[in-house]
């Protein structure tokens, strides 16, 4: 299993990015993945999940109603789109999976994503 993010930059308050978790080594279309973002000298915290079929997404409370979660089957690919972004939404974001087969959790490097005016 290999999960790569990529998409994070530096931007202004209010302003949007969009992530991209790259994937590769289990079956796309039946596993659920999320996206959790770490602060500095904070615990890594889940931010929002895609169900396998993508008629499902989640959100923690500080994300709802700004982050969209999404997934493209044919392009094993996971987005989080990030709108009216916030000093407080500074992190290093990871793409995560629960894996049945392997009996564990895979993560990516994780991408930088620094909000500042």
């Amino acid at each position: 299993v290999q999960l790569v993010e990529s998409g994070g930059d530096l931007v202004q308050p209010g302003g949007s990015l969009r992530l991209t978790c790259l994937t590769s080594g289990f079956p796309f279309s039946s596993v659920a993945i999320d996206w959790y973002r770490q602060a500095p000298g904070k615990e890594r915290d889940w931010v929002a999940t895609t169900t396998s079929d993508d008629l499902t997404a989640n959100y923690a409370d500080s994300v709802k109603g700004r982050f969209t979660v999404s997934r493209d089957n044919v392009k094993r690919q996971v987005y989080l789109q990030m709108n009216d972004l916030k000093p407080e939404d500074t992190a290093v974001y990871y793409c995560h999976l629960f894996y049945w087969r392997s009996g564990r959790d895979h993560w990516g490097p994780g991408t930088q994503v620094t909000i500042a005016s």
